[in-house]
């Protein structure tokens, strides 16, 4: 049975990678902050799948967090979902200089620290994958989040690159707008963002073990967001902004 770990696991799209990945008979090691919740999750999971749940508490904005679940993914895993992540409520430079090297920490320090950790056992049994969660912003230029998301992007299609092994994938996953607690911790205002842009994270997650699995290094999920990316890339990066900005920082 294989094992996957995954963190930011007990809400959103990290949630729905777990609930998809016991039904594909997965055994789970889930990561959060919140003991409780995490706890939550496990029994839920297995008493809907059947499998094997351990429940990992750590905090990823710390040295000590990051180190803990490196040494849980260097006693060996299958996959690895590096999801755990936040948003800022303020736009920069208003945010917190602490706030932001958290965020940094956390999507940037700890991806990369866990990828890392991770590919030694999957180079030695010449299998395995990992999944960043990165974000739509990424191909934006919106704040401090979306160059953080393009971090993810370039450095899961750079590793893969580097690994050049098609049984070790890599794959950075961006989505857009996504019905989660995301822009609610954030206290984000999500008013003027159009109902059709909302996605729901078992679709995101759907599409992006099919991406995974076709190889893809990164994977946009919808058809809807893809044309926003391609469209993106033909605008001027100011014009990008202004847009961007209207619409919201996710």
């Amino acid at each position: 049975m294989p094992t996957a770990l995954i963190t930011g696991a007990t809400v959103g799209i990290g949630a729905a990678f777990a609930r998809r990945l016991a039904a594909e008979a997965y055994s789970l090691v889930l990561v959060s902050r919140d003991e409780s919740r995490l706890a939550e999750a496990a029994d839920q999971l297995k008493l809907r799948y059947g499998v094997s749940v351990e429940v990992l508490p750590a905090d990823l904005a710390t040295d000590e967090g990051i180190a803990k679940v490196e040494s849980r993914i260097r006693d060996g895993i299958d996959l690895l979902v590096n999801n755990a992540g936040f948003g800022h409520p303020d736009p920069f430079p208003d945010v917190p200089v602490a706030d932001e090297v958290r965020m940094l920490k956390v999507h940037c320090e700890a991806v990369l620290r866990l990828t890392l950790a991770a590919l030694p056992g999957m180079r030695e049994r010449d299998r395995g994958a990992v999944i960043n969660v990165a974000s739509v912003a990424a191909f934006f230029t919106r704040g401090t989040y979306s160059a953080s998301k393009a971090w993810v992007v370039n450095f899961s299609e750079s590793a893969a690159a580097e690994i050049g092994n098609p049984r070790i994938k890599i794959m950075a996953l961006c989505p857009g707008f996504v019905r989660t607690e995301f822009h609610q911790r954030a206290t984000m205002d999500t008013a003027g963002i159009p109902g059709f842009l909302w996605l729901k994270a078992d679709d995101v997650v759907r599409e992006a073990m099919r991406d995974l699995a076709l190889g893809k290094r990164v994977s946009v999920p919808d058809l809807r967001y893809k044309a926003i990316v391609a469209i993106g890339r033909l605008v001027p990066r100011n014009l990008q902004s202004l847009v961007s900005g209207r619409l919201g920082r996710r």
